[in-house]
């Protein structure tokens, strides 16, 4: 191996020499040194020459090598004094040195001055220097200013030199700051996650003992990010739904504070205290944060949550208020949420013994009159899910009947014992046990949380008030704004469910507790009913301007709704419902399919005709008669409906049969009105009896093999010999032949009939569907084409006719709109005319 070469290391350079002149010595230096003279002496008789000999000596290397590289650095510093005789070199003791990034350092130096001033400066100091013939000496002050000037410029320099990097550098540090910021941003996230499931999970384990930790995820949910936010919310939301008593927490008072208590109940208190502080605190958050897109919906199901969960605990009032408020939201999944939260609240109150139902209701009652009953109608549909308990005015009577007896036997206690004898003891330990069994009963029944019967019946009357406080209101309104606009508009074409959207569900509402209504507003709200349906015979323009308002669906409901008062009131009332005959007479030829609502005709027909008693045989054969027209106009389901509708009048009233009959002039029994009117409004004054109902004729060539059939068997009806009612209600059978369940192949029962009658009559046209034989397949449907033909081509006119006379009226409007305008003008001349005259 070869020798390796001595690597040479060089002694660190001296300072530089510098003048005794130009060193600064400060007074303390001066008085420390003439106090510790005896300590300073060595420094006289120091022997610099060996001094520098030791610091230049390298060991073991040769002087010719010392000498050679003592040139190099020689060189080395004349070239970098060449480069910088352009600018002037700074002190290396006044200026720090500056590093580069290839590890080497130099030291700053200022630009030479080429200026007039500077050079007439230089030329006086070579003079002055001429003069002096040597250096001058500068003062102390001036040293000073000087070196302070030459490290401001020296500062400049630096700051002009960072700047141009920091400027290159610019872009580049732009984008690793926002990497940076990325990547802190997810290190956050992932630490807070962790932070919260931690907190909850010891919180789950033992809330007594870490129940300081939920001031901790509280501070987490206050977050700016809004996707730990979100979970803060919810991870609270977990532990508030586990942790939370079954009571209501009661904080001590003053008094109960300074009272000396045990440390299990000084915890106990700390552990509430804090529990209820944190709770309010994160309900605050929520409603805060509800108005706010991003969290609308996650803290409306967190509130939902809270009130379904625990609807006993404190803060019940702001969460009942976010709730209902969001029932009218545009939001469908909130406005579902919160519908199912009431709805929660209203079937079970066991969790809260009926307290928030009372609230929610009133609180429904506030939104409905604040808003002026312009709410979504979940608002009020909500209200369908009450249930009241009918039962509770017997256990109260009964309460009463006992209190009463108790009293009794206590005061017979009380005054035969001293008249009893001693072979009556034995009774009296038995009574004595019954008493004591009573009294314990007594006492448990009042510590129970099950509230006592007299609370239930305040808490439910003041929710009954409530409810038909905002049907009254609502009906009132409908009122109210239906005169209006049919006073300002007369030709208004806009919709009523727009006007009036509560007024559907108040009047569903009105249906189920009717019951319940006190028979001292039953008067008005049948006058209410009245108004709105129409008004029948009643001379008042105003109802007929509100009818006008309505639909059919909404005008039916009316209907529907006063016969469901009289009969849940039957014994307390005697009121005439001709006008809501009246009305329904009417209102059978005003509806259309797709438009109104099927099911709701549907309801009318089957409690004002079906349910009801025997009516008079003029109605009924008005009723009859009309809708054995409206059968021909409709579809299969409601035509089905008004079918068994018209065979179970003419089932009840055998006198009305006659219109089966197809005599010359009508049928035998006319009647008073001997002329049939089919545009007569009152159905007393139509004259059906002398008519006769050829439009069973026409629905049995109907196209649905099911209407053909029930045609034709009540056209049979009066030849028959056993007669079998038909059990069929038209709810049933709007049911079952309705557009969803509707089809060309009827069912078993039908179907055996169709074959009973195709066989007695061969030349029938459906006489090829429902047969099982060989002929199944030889259906005439060139014949059945033409039918559907003709059925749809009606209803094509039908609409072309609706269509026709909205243009019509659209182009009248405009017409007397222009006319009053011209009217306008012209009294607006005539007045400028008397003003100049």
């Amino acid at each position: 191996m070869g020798k390796k070469k001595q690597k040479v290391v060089l002694p660190p350079d001296l300072p530089p020499e510098i003048s005794e002149d130009e060193i600064e010595i400060s007074d303390e230096d001066l008085e420390f040194v003439k106090e510790n003279r005896d300590y300073a002496g060595f420094v006289s008789r120091l022997d610099t020459q060996s001094i520098t000999k030791h610091v230049t000596r390298v060991a073991d290397v040769k002087e010719g090598a010392l000498e050679a590289i003592y040139e190099k650095r020689l060189q080395k510093k004349s070239v970098v004094k060449e480069n910088e005789e352009s600018g002037v070199k700074l002190d290396p003791v006044d200026a720090l040195p500056v590093k580069t990034l290839d590890g080497k350092l130099y030291y700053r130096a200022l630009p030479k001055k080429v200026n007039g001033e500077d050079e007439n400066k230089a030329g006086e100091d070579e003079k002055d220097d001429g003069a002096d013939k040597g250096i001058v000496k500068l003062t102390k002050p001036e040293r000073r200013a000087k070196l302070k000037k030459i490290k401001k410029e020296a500062k400049k320099q630096g700051k002009e030199l960072t700047e141009t990097k920091e400027a290159e550098q610019a872009p580049q540090a732009a984008v690793l700051a926002e990497v940076k910021k990325d990547l802190t941003a997810e290190e956050a996230f992932e630490s807070k996650k962790h932070k919260l499931a931690e907190l909850g999970i010891a919180l789950l384990a033992d809330p007594e003992s870490n129940i300081k930790s939920l001031k901790e995820m509280l501070q987490i949910a206050r977050d700016d990010n809004p996707s730990i936010a979100k979970l803060g919310f919810l991870s609270l939301l977990a532990v508030f739904k586990d942790i939370i008593p079954g009571y209501r927490i009661r904080l001590p008072t003053e008094k109960e504070l300074e009272m000396k208590v045990s440390k299990d109940v000084k915890k106990m208190r700390f552990h509430e205290s804090t529990l209820l502080s944190t709770y309010k605190g994160y309900l605050q958050k929520l409603i805060a944060s509800e108005k706010q897109f991003a969290f609308h919906q996650v803290v409306v199901r967190c509130i939902c949550n809270l009130l379904d969960s625990v609807p006993h605990f404190n803060c019940r009032e702001s969460l009942l208020e976010v709730v209902v408020r969001n029932l009218a939201s545009h939001d469908d999944v909130v406005r579902k949420l919160c519908y199912t939260t009431i709805k929660s609240l209203f079937t079970n109150e066991g969790k809260h013994g009926g307290e928030a139902t009372v609230e929610a209701v009133r609180l429904i009652a506030y939104h409905v009159k604040a808003n002026n009953c312009q709410l979504h109608p979940d608002f009020v549909e909500v209200l369908m899910s009450l249930s009241f308990d009918e039962d509770l005015r017997r256990a109260e009577v009964q309460d009463r009947d006992n209190k009463a007896k108790h009293k009794k036997n206590k005061i017979k206690n009380v005054k035969e014992p001293s008249k009893l004898q001693e072979n009556d003891r034995k009774k009296s330990k038995k009574e004595l046990m019954a008493k004591t069994r009573e009294e314990v009963s007594a006492d448990y029944k009042s510590v129970s949380l099950a509230p006592d019967v007299m609370e239930k019946i305040k808490m439910q009357s003041e929710t009954i008030s409530a409810v038909f406080e905002t049907y009254f209101r609502i009906l009132k309104h409908t009122m109210i704004s239906t005169a209006a606009s049919s006073e300002s508009n007369a030709n208004s074409t806009a919709s009523a469910s727009e006007a009036h959207p509560l007024l559907a569900p108040c009047l569903n509402g009105l249906g189920k507790f009717s019951h319940l209504v006190d028979l001292d507003y039953i008067g008005d709200l049948m006058n209410y009913l009245k108004k709105l349906a129409g008004g029948g015979s009643s001379q008042d323009n105003s109802s007929q301007k509100c009818s006008e308002n309505l639909t059919v669906s909404e005008r039916l409901r009316c209907c529907i709704v006063a016969f469901k008062v009289m009969r849940n009131n039957l014994d307390a009332l005697n009121v005439d419902l001709q006008d809501f005959f009246v009305q329904l007479y009417n209102l059978v030829l005003e509806y259309r399919p797709g438009r109104d609502q099927g099911e709701v005709l549907v309801e009318a027909l089957k409690i004002m005709l079906c349910d009801d008693r025997q009516h008079d045989m003029q109605k009924a054969a008005a009723f009859v008669k009309r809708l054995a027209t409206f059968s021909l106009s409709i579809g299969s389901a409601e035509s089905m409906a008004a079918l068994v509708t018209l065979k179970n009048l003419l089932q009840k009233n055998v006198k009305c049969r006659n219109l089966l009959e197809n005599d010359a002039g009508g049928g035998s029994v006319s009647g008073s009105i001997a002329i049939y009117q089919p545009y007569a409004t009152d159905p007393n004054l139509s004259g059906a009896l002398a008519s006769v109902l050829w439009e069973l004729n026409l629905l049995s060539k109907h196209y649905h093999p099911a209407i053909s059939t029930m045609a034709s068997g009540i056209s049979n009806m009066n030849t028959a010999q056993n007669q079998i009612y038909h059990t069929l209600s038209p709810q049933q059978a709007f049911m079952e032949f309705s557009l969803e369940r509707e089809s060309f192949n009827p069912k078993g029962d039908i179907r055996k009939s169709n074959n009973k009658r195709k066989r007695a009559n061969e030349s029938s046209i459906l006489a090829g569907i429902d047969s099982t034989s060989d002929t199944s397949n030889s259906i005439n449907e060139d014949e059945v084409s033409k039918k559907l033909s003709k059925h749809f081509t009606v209803l094509h006119n039908i609409k072309e006719n609706e269509r026709l006379r909205g243009e019509l009226d659209r182009v009248t409007l405009s017409l007397n709109l222009y006319e009053e305008y011209k009217k306008q003008k012209k009294a607006g001349r005539t007045k400028i005319k008397k003003n100049k005259i």
